[in-house]
């Protein structure tokens, strides 16, 4: 299995009680971690305001974050998860996409969906179209940036986005492009949009709905005549772990202790019960996060990225799964 990991970026209320001018050192810092540790990719989200709640707490930007992430480490791949498509003319993002796969050495990643975060859609100024638009304008973006990526230019007079020889020069030094991540479950347009270009998916990591969009992505390559075998499909977990469930539970204490004063008691429960309770996949001791992911191994979950909610304050339990996980799933 391969693994990738987030670096904490404010979007989680996870920087809180850090000084913004502390920020970039917190972030450098765990990447460069990251680089040095057993990591394949680290990984940002591309958003502009937290969650679950927007609050006056930060939120630092992807593609800032890319570039500087490609200039202070030298192995690790850098991708994000995801890159809303309508909040970049594609054209552009082939383009600055391009740049940071220069800085960083041809390690950079994209991935894209259709969004979904309508608060900060509408205080940006995007509105917020039907999911129609939204996915259409991921179809048309991805093709935007494939041409670019492997001629140089992209032409394209679509129904939302047009552009007419776009240069994107110097092309990414990946070989074929930078590769392509098609992040969400959309049973009829995202998974078809993935099973054209995707190198890779992003979906729900739940054995019985991973199972499920595994299938229809099948049927998606099969109907295109495009090789599911070669999609890696990949799922995102927040992971909380300890030597013992006791050591767990007070981890989990600890990060709600953190955020409830932020978004306050109802929302940092609920956040507990949907991402840290005993339902989920990567939070327990090492021996019992790697018998589920074992299991979704069999499944055909190969690369998993990994959220740890406490890491820009304590980095125990990242490297206690770097020991006794990582090596266990190799």
């Amino acid at each position: 299995m391969r693994f990738g990991i987030f670096i904490p970026q404010g979007w989680r209320h996870d920087l809180v009680d850090i000084e913004p001018k502390d920020h970039w050192a917190t972030m450098k810092s765990l990447a460069q971690a990251a680089d040095a540790g057993p990591w394949e990719s680290l990984w940002v989200y591309d958003h502009f305001h937290t969650v679950p709640v927007p609050t006056e707490e930060a939120t630092h930007e992807a593609w800032t974050l890319m570039s500087a992430f490609a200039a202070s480490t030298s192995r690790i791949r850098l991708g994000q998860m995801c890159t809303c498509m309508s909040y970049r003319n594609p054209a552009y993002l082939a383009k600055v996409a391009a740049t940071v796969d220069i800085i960083s050495g041809g390690r950079t990643e994209m991935g894209i969906g259709g969004g979904w975060y309508e608060h900060e859609w509408r205080a940006y100024g995007y509105g917020f179209p039907e999911v129609k638009e939204r996915l259409g304008r991921l179809r048309e973006g991805v093709e935007i940036m494939r041409q670019a990526w492997t001629t140089g230019s992209a032409t394209l007079d679509g129904q939302y986005y047009q552009v007419d020889g776009a240069m994107v020069r110097p092309l990414p030094l990946q070989e074929g492009g930078i590769p392509i991540w098609v992040a969400g479950g959309g049973e009829k347009v995202t998974l078809r949009i993935a099973a054209q270009y995707a190198q890779y998916t992003n979906f729900a990591g739940t054995p019985d709905e991973f199972e499920a969009k595994s299938a229809l992505l099948k049927v998606h390559c099969d109907d295109l005549g495009t090789d599911f075998g070669a999609i890696t499909r990949s799922a995102n977990y927040n992971t909380v772990i300890g030597a013992t469930e006791a050591e767990v539970q007070d981890r989990i204490k600890a990060i709600i202790a953190r955020v409830t004063p932020y978004i306050g008691a109802d929302r940092a429960e609920a956040f507990r019960a949907q991402n840290l309770s005993g339902d989920a996949l990567a939070v327990g001791t090492p021996e019992q996060v790697v018998e589920r992911l074992t299991d979704m191994k069999k499944r055909g979950m190969t690369y998993a990225i990994h959220n740890f909610p406490e890491s820009a304050y304590d980095r125990s339990g990242v490297e206690l799964f770097e020991r006794e996980v990582i090596p266990a799933l190799a």
